[in-house]
């Protein structure tokens, strides 16, 4: 992917150089135009150095604002108040404008990542709107201490990718049945109560799940997350349902899964919870037993609710046989009436829970290995053979 990258006079210019950074350790390719404005609060040859490639400072013979403007994206980052409003009547009296009136011209994908103080985010939210209209992406700004600040490097990676990603569907050049469609993912490891201090929970830490649902946001899909307890960070631009308990979790996927197209169930849900739950936190001068009761399986309702659907269910097994896994994933599909399943032996050294690295078998018609990777890989694996199946 080539991206240009816009920088404009915000203090959050001194941000762009992780933003171009990651770009590029994501395999991408960046091209940096400066304001005169932004050259005050980075030195261009910080630029040059984060993208490997001179930076355009002013427009020149060569033509710089058409030679780039049939990139795959344009991102202004950050964008302020009057880079802004410019756009937005096409005023052209920089490189940055020139481009991005070019570029709208040929229909390239805009991205804007405000930053200012809020005062004057607020004041410009009619040429915000006004953008959006016209078909211009923006990240929301992270508004805190009266400011609209920079958001994560990688929200705004993700929004990036995503754009390209539905502008290429949007114009035929990639013909995914993913975006646009409707996608529920659960993550995390459900905890159950004993008494409002403690409870019983697993070691699920929400990985898999968090890659999977950056994978369905950056291939276009309308993406709904449900997380139990977990150990990631999730994304601001994700849409995030809580569902802490196994009960919280079976109401919200009752709830929901009339609503989507696939459902991608992750989350270590708890198989018992306890019979008794006290409202007041239990002495630990007491000698302590207590009884549990199973709890039932999610995912046999899912097809019941919403037969259309498709349902992805995960296997994790313990220091069994490989014959015996994809056994258990077939007993799954035939029980719960899931298209495919991901299964996984969590005694494999590298496959523990919380690690970085993961070994499946997807399961469905057909058998599929897939040989130890980053779990981000086997979650391009995983929506690859969606992909294929709907």
């Amino acid at each position: 992917m080539e991206i240009v990258l816009c920088v404009t006079g915000s203090i959050a210019a001194t941000e762009t150089i992780k933003l171009a950074r990651e770009f590029r350790r994501q395999g991408h390719s960046v091209k940096a135009f400066m304001t005169k404005e932004a050259t005050k609060i980075i030195h261009p040859n910080a630029l040059e150095f984060a993208t490997g490639q001179e930076v355009v400072l002013e427009l020149t013979g060569k033509i710089e604002h058409v030679k780039y403007s049939q990139t795959d994206l344009v991102l202004v980052a950050p964008a302020t108040a009057n880079t802004i409003s410019k756009f937005a009547y096409k005023i052209s009296d920089n490189p940055v404008n020139t481009l991005l009136i070019t570029a709208y011209g040929h229909d390239t994908p805009i991205v804007f990542v405000p930053s200012m103080h809020d005062s004057m985010y607020d004041a410009v939210s009619e040429n915000v709107e006004k953008l959006k209209e016209e078909g211009i992406k923006f990240v929301n700004p992270r508004i805190d201490e009266g400011k609209a600040k920079f958001p994560a490097i990688e929200d705004i990676v993700l929004e990036s990718i995503r754009a390209v990603n539905l502008d290429r569907f949007k114009k035929g050049i990639d013909e995914s049945n993913i975006a646009g469609k409707n996608i529920l993912i659960s993550l995390g490891g459900t905890f159950e109560e004993i008494d409002p201090i403690r409870g019983i929970s697993n070691r699920s830490s929400g990985k898999m799940g968090l890659e999977l649902a950056k994978e369905a946001f950056v291939r276009g899909a309308n993406l709904t997350i449900l997380a139990a307890h977990h150990e990631v960070s999730i994304p601001k631009v994700f849409d995030v349902i809580d569902a802490e308990s196994s009960v919280s979790m079976t109401e919200k996927v009752v709830e929901l899964v009339p609503d989507f197209d696939i459902f991608i169930s992750t989350a270590a849900i708890s198989d018992f919870t306890p019979i008794n739950k006290e409202d007041f936190k239990i002495s630990s001068s007491y000698n302590l037993s207590l009884e549990f009761e199973p709890v039932s399986k999610i995912i046999h309702k899912i097809k019941e609710i919403n037969k259309d659907i498709f349902l992805v269910g995960f296997k994790a097994e313990y220091n069994i046989s490989e014959e015996r896994m994809i056994k258990c994933a077939q007993t799954q599909m035939k029980d719960a009436g899931t298209d495919l399943v991901v299964a996984n032996d969590v005694a494999h050294e590298g496959c523990e829970f919380g690690s970085e690295t993961n070994e499946v078998i997807l399961v469905s018609d057909d058998i599929k290995k897939v040989s130890l990777s980053s779990k981000r890989e086997i979650a391009k694996s995983v929506f690859d053979e969606i992909s294929n199946k709907i």
